[in-house]
């Protein structure tokens, strides 16, 4: 019986330490004649004549050489191409295999390349992906759930969005939760190569999604796509859904709502993160987290995924008009035009992409005014609206009154004001 280079060095080690024959085969489950075999033949220092053959490939060494000098490519040698050129071109009537023990005794292996390990500074780097979860139970029904993954590279911690599609627009809307949950935006977000944030291409040369950049622009943070079938580099956010592949509850419990699954899994990722330890300081993943927090860039008002886009002018009153109703938005816009987003529950405001202004959407009120609008200096376009007299103060303080609080003689309280 063949036994490997592997074996054979641990028979020849057990052999030193006095092991019997009987001791060694029943360790190796061989026979006791294999090693018997064996170990005579390393005592005669015998040698595998086969390792003394001349390889098959030798007679081709100036077809090989030829092909390896005008093979521009600086990577290792596709062997399966030599091979089939061999074939082709000279009528080479040996193996795959033939070749590559020629190539393995007559060629050296290629240099490899070292790695630069480096720890990523605070608040610099996020990194996102998609775990696919094929049966999860949700509302009565099996259903094919997706979880979004956003880590930052530094303190490891994980934010965590479940999502049954990853459209255009639940890749925006599972980024805006993440952001909340991590309370802060980092500067750069490293993303795959998945056509909601890639439109073609990969890595630096792709072409990022207009629609995933104009997002960016307006949250404020850097797009890194990451090179193509590099993983590792990436690799944060890689670990982190495979520790999360762990978690039975998920395709084992059923659920109520995505609202539930995403309460638990919410509960679940701040417990293990005040569990486990980040490697960049030593301390839990939650503490570390918390001081990286306050390198974030604060979460602004976040573009939400939209229906309905417009564009309109701002009138003299600082409003705008949409869906019917009118909207306030900053004065010192007065005259400008601005982009109008009709959102799932709000209207949101552009303006250079970033959003300046956000109501309620679908509400009773045919006019939605926000005071803050209106406060603030006099720009060197706009004048600043006429400020609020005491009358006015008078009516917002009573406005903002609870009902069961307010004065029983409104009038008398607004002429006590005007006196």
């Amino acid at each position: 019986m063949k036994l490997d280079q592997e074996a054979r060095v641990t028979l020849r080690k057990l052999a030193e330490l006095g092991r019997s024959r009987r001791d060694i085969a029943r360790t190796l489950g061989v026979a006791e004649s294999t090693i018997r075999y064996h170990l005579q033949r390393m005592e005669q220092g015998a040698i595998d004549g086969r390792s003394l053959q001349k390889h098959m490939a030798e007679d081709w060494s100036s077809a090989i050489g030829h092909y390896l000098g005008t093979d521009e490519d600086e990577g290792p040698v596709n062997l399966a191409a030599l091979h089939d050129w061999l074939v082709g071109e000279h009528g080479y009537p040996g193996s795959l295999r033939s070749l590559q023990r020629y190539f393995a005794k007559h060629f050296p292996k290629p240099r490899r390349r070292a790695r630069r390990r480096i720890e990523t500074p605070p608040g610099a780097q996020a990194q996102a992906d998609w775990a696919e979860w094929p049966r999860v139970q949700i509302g009565g029904r099996v259903v094919y759930a997706y979880q979004f993954h956003l880590r930052l590279s530094h303190s490891r911690f994980p934010a965590t969005v479940w999502s049954p599609r990853v459209d255009q627009l639940s890749w925006h809307h599972v980024h805006n939760v993440a952001f909340r949950q991590l309370e802060g935006v980092p500067a750069t977000v490293r993303v795959d190569n998945v056509k909601t944030a890639m439109s073609h291409g990969a890595g630096s040369w792709g072409e990022i999604n207009p629609s995933y950049r104009r997002y960016a622009r307006a949250v404020r943070f850097h797009i890194d796509a990451c090179p193509p079938r590099e993983p590792q580099t990436k690799g944060k956010v890689e670990r982190g859904i495979r520790t999360e592949r762990r978690w039975q509850e998920v395709v084992e419990r059923p659920w109520s709502s995505w609202e539930e699954l995403q309460a638990w899994s919410d509960e679940v990722r701040l417990d293990e993160a005040a569990r486990r330890v980040c490697p960049a300081t030593g301390t839990s993943v939650l503490e570390a987290w918390q001081h990286e927090r306050e390198l974030l860039s604060a979460v602004p008002l976040l573009p939400e995924p939209f229906d309905l886009a417009v564009t309109r002018r701002v009138a003299h009153d600082c409003t705008v008009a949409f869906d019917g109703r009118r909207y306030s938005v900053p004065f010192d816009l007065l005259g400008q035009h601005v982009e109008v987003h009709g959102c799932a529950q709000t209207v949101q405001v552009y303006v250079d992409g970033a959003v300046v202004a956000q109501h309620h959407r679908h509400g009773r009120e045919r006019i939605v005014i926000d005071p803050g609008h209106y406060d603030g200096e006099s720009t060197d376009h706009v004048i600043a609206p006429t400020p609020l007299g005491r009358m006015g103060r008078r009516l917002k303080q009573i406005q903002d009154m609870p009902p069961q609080t307010r004065p029983l003689d409104l009038y008398a309280a607004l002429a006590e004001v005007a006196r």
